[in-house]
Formats: C-alpha cells, sequence, structure tokens
C-alpha cells in the first residue's frame, strides 16, 4: 500500500491521525469502516464482480465503493497491516441455520493482536459486531445486540461466532490457521458468478452504527436495533438511489445511466417474484 493509497483509505474512514496500533485505535476504525464503508454486492448484480485483491479493494473503498466479506475484511486487514497491527486472515463458513458446521471458505475473517489481547475483527459480515471482541469464550453485549464466542467443535483451534439479530445468518465459524486471499480465490468465483448464489440472486448494502442496522435487500429497507425492525418498501427509482447513496454511503458515480436502469429492472423483477412468492399483489 503506498502512502496515497493509505492516506485516501482514512480519508474515506474519516481519520485523520490513526495513532500507533493500540486497542482503542482498532477499535476505532472498526466502527469507522463499518459506518462509512458498505457492505454491497452491486457489481456482482451488474456481472462486473471485482476482484479481491486487497489493494484493488482499498482504492473501490477511497472511491466510494464498498463490497462483501472478501474485499471488506480483505481491504481493512491490509490497512491495519500498513498501520503497524499484527493481523491474521481466517478460512471462515457462514451458515444460516443453527446445524450448520465447518469453515467452508465462503468467509474471510480476521484476528488481531494489539495491547497483550488477541480480538476477533470482522468488517466483513454487514450486521456483525460494532466493536472487536475478545478471542476468548464469552457472551458479548453491544448495544441491543448480544454475541456469543465458543471454540469451534469441528475446527481445531478455530471458533464460532453466535449472532445476533440472526436475520441475516445464525453464525460464522473459523479456523484457528492463517490463510492467504489466494485461498478465497475459487469460493469468490462461485459467489460472483454462479447462478445459484445469494449474491446474484438478491441485491443487498448493509451497515452498522453504535446503535443497529441499516439493510436494503432488493427494494425493502429495514432498520434493526432495540425497538426491533421497521421495514418499507422503495417504489421510486430515485429514491432507491438516494437511499443507497445517503444511507449506505455508496457513491454511484461508477454507474452510468443504463447500469442504473439495468440495476433499478433487476431489483424490481427479483421484488416482484419476491412478493408473488408470498402470495401478494
Amino acid at each position: 500500500m503506498t502512502p496515497e493509497d493509505l492516506r485516501r483509505h482514512l480519508d474515506r474512514l474519516g481519520v485523520s491521525d490513526p495513532g500507533l496500533p493500540s486497542a482503542d485505535g482498532l477499535f476505532a476504525l472498526q466502527r469507522a469502516h463499518l459506518e462509512r464503508v458498505p457492505y454491497e454486492n452491486i457489481g456482482i448484480q451488474l456481472g462486473r464482480p471485482p476482484g479481491i485483491d486487497p489493494l484493488l479493494s482499498v482504492r473501490r473503498f477511497a472511491a466510494g465503493q464498498g463490497g462483501y466479506c472478501f474485499h471488506l475484511n480483505g481491504g481493512f486487514a491490509a490497512l491495519l497491516r500498513a498501520l503497524g497491527y499484527d493481523v491474521t486472515l481466517h478460512l471462515g463458513g457462514v451458515h444460516q441455520s443453527p446445524e450448520g458446521r465447518g469453515a467452508s471458505g465462503d468467509h474471510l475473517a480476521l484476528t488481531v493482536r494489539v495491547g497483550g489481547e488477541e480480538y476477533f475483527v470482522d468488517v466483513g459480515l454487514g450486521d456483525g459486531p460494532y466493536d472487536p471482541l475478545p478471542l476468548r469464550a464469552g457472551t458479548y453485549r453491544q448495544g441491543p445486540f448480544t454475541y456469543r464466542l465458543e471454540p469451534s467443535a469441528d475446527e481445531p483451534g478455530g471458533w464460532v461466532f453466535h449472532h445476533d439479530p440472526a436475520s441475516s445468518f445464525t453464525h460464522m465459524v473459523f479456523r484457528g490457521e492463517p490463510a492467504r486471499m489466494d485461498d478465497f480465490a475459487d469460493e469468490h468465483r462461485r459467489l460472483s458468478t454462479a447462478p445459484d448464489s445469494p449474491f446474484l440472486k438478491v441485491l443487498t448494502l448493509l451497515r452498522r452504527d453504535a446503535k443497529g442496522v441499516d439493510l436494503l435487500r432488493g427494494r425493502v429497507l429495514a432498520r434493526i436495533d432495540a425497538a426491533g425492525t421497521a421495514e418499507r418498501t422503495l417504489d421510486d427509482m430515485d429514491e432507491w438511489f438516494a437511499v443507497v447513496t445517503d444511507l449506505f454511503g455508496r457513491d454511484p458515480s461508477d454507474l452510468d445511466a443504463d447500469d442504473r436502469t439495468a440495476l433499478w429492472d433487476r431489483v424490481t423483477r427479483a421484488h416482484e417474484a419476491w412478493s408473488a412468492s408470498r402470495g401478494e399483489p
């Protein structure tokens, strides 16, 4: 990462002076990343999935874009390393039901060692923890949500992160041994191009803040916080793009008029099919 890449990445996060590596610094960087760099799959939806090289991700973030776990955690790891943090990448697996087991490689998780403590760090789950979690068994309360970490019975030396709220997944398992970005290439290719991939089926944006989660799935916008879940459907293209830009912080300047029309048409078709499956008019 060049000094210019580092400066532009920090500018995107609104961080002028990250200081020397510290627990407080790590917490501040994770919070800023979650609030300002959205979890999003717009490129995949348009048939232009971005690569997962961390430097490419860092430059996309600086340009106002986001990504999913391989981009977000890969780029964040590069930023932390450039700032002097001790970071390890791990193969993970996200599961939609309590019965899910093992680290399949469909998620990139991070651990960071600083100040004599080791932390589970993740800006790539979209609606995961706002703060890093100490890498030890326990239950952790953050705002309205409660999380749990425990050693994995399936991955020796690995860990299980139990999610709350379980709106997008129930838990994530990650291995103990280090991984490299190359280890995620095949799974990224599958998730970006396979017809049955959820990233092709549904456009998704997520943004985490101290009090809750904003979630856009197709045309349904939701806010999840201490009050519960509030949803509304976005029926206007201009309003939809305003939400993408203003609420999620995703700069749409890389999308021309044809891209915007294609994206809205795709989201609308998916929304209509989803509504029909629920017996809605």
